[in-house]
This record gives structure tokens, C-alpha cells and sequence, in this order.
């Protein structure tokens, strides 16, 4: 009879810990700015990340106007279904892009494995062109990160208030 209790216990335990929030281990106001030619938000919101995952919400006279979650499979926003990352650039970004670019945009990371990398003291620019295809000016300067595709009329700016 011990043994089974403690299977009980330890199936719930399991159960119950599928149901806890998620912890993010960075909140930061922020910002945010997302257009694209599908839709265009700019607002105040909030950044959270942890290691799995980065996730931002715009705001709006209170209100979530927009939720964006991107993991390591999938990026879900609150106006499409949650889909690969491959099909979300192809819907909404560019099919050119890699899969990561979001995921690397949203965390100030570099871009296109370093092309056009130049680093100062504050942070850094990249500058990726494929004639007819994107013309990409990427900056990650103190706490703002801008990335401006000229040719697919796409622009994220994230300004972090800490």
C-alpha cells in the first residue's frame, strides 16, 4: 500500500507541475515597435525571457493589444495560430530570413551568423544586403535594438526602459 501512495504522490506531482506558469528570468518595459507589411504595432509593452523562450506583450489604453511567444520551435501571435518559425518568416517576414532571427532580434543578439559584423564600445551594426532580396541595417546600441529591412518594409525597434 506504501509503494502505491507514493506512485499516487508522485504521478499528481508530475500533473500539477505541467500547470505552473512559465518563469522568466528577465521583465523589462519596453518600447516596441513591430511592422511589417501584414500588420504594424507600436506601443509600450513588456519583454519576458528566460533560456527557452522570449515573449512580448504590447499594451494599450490597458489593454494586450498584441502577444508575441517565440520558443525554441514555434512562434505563436495573438492574431495567427501558433506556427514553425520557418512558416511564421514566410507569413509574415521574409522566407529568406533564418529560422532564429526573431528569437535573436528580440534578445539583441547577432544576426546571420556575424555577417557584416562591426562591434563598438556599446554594442553593435550589422548591414546585410542580398541584392532584391533584403537590404538589412541591424543596430544593437545601449538598451535599443533596431532592425530595418528597406526592401520587405520591415521594421522591430525595442527601446528597454530599466
Amino acid at each position: 500500500m506504501n509503494v502505491y501512495r507514493r506512485i499516487v504522490f508522485l504521478i499528481t506531482g508530475f500533473l500539477l507541475s505541467g500547470c505552473t506558469p512559465k518563469q522568466y528570468v528577465a521583465q523589462n518595459a519596453a518600447l516596441i515597435v513591430f511592422k511589417t507589411p501584414t500588420f504594424k504595432y507600436a506601443d509600450m509593452g513588456f519583454i519576458y525571457e528566460n533560456s527557452d523562450e522570449v515573449k512580448a506583450e504590447i499594451y494599450g489604453s490597458g489593454q494586450a493589444l498584441m502577444t508575441l511567444e517565440i520558443s525554441k520551435r514555434t512562434v505563436c501571435m495573438s492574431r495567427f495560430e501558433c506556427m514553425g518559425k520557418k512558416s511564421f518568416n514566410h507569413a509574415v517576414l521574409s522566407a529568406l530570413y533564418p529560422d532564429e532571427i526573431l528569437d535573436d532580434i528580440f534578445r539583441g543578439k547577432e544576426i546571420f551568423n556575424g555577417e557584416g559584423l562591426v562591434k563598438n564600445s556599446n554594442g553593435f551594426t550589422q548591414k546585410i544586403i542580398k541584392e532584391n532580396k533584403y537590404n538589412i541595417h541591424y543596430i544593437v546600441l545601449n538598451n535599443e535594438i533596431i532592425f530595418r529591412d528597406t526592401i520587405n518594409t520591415i521594421l522591430i525597434k525595442i527601446k528597454k526602459q530599466y
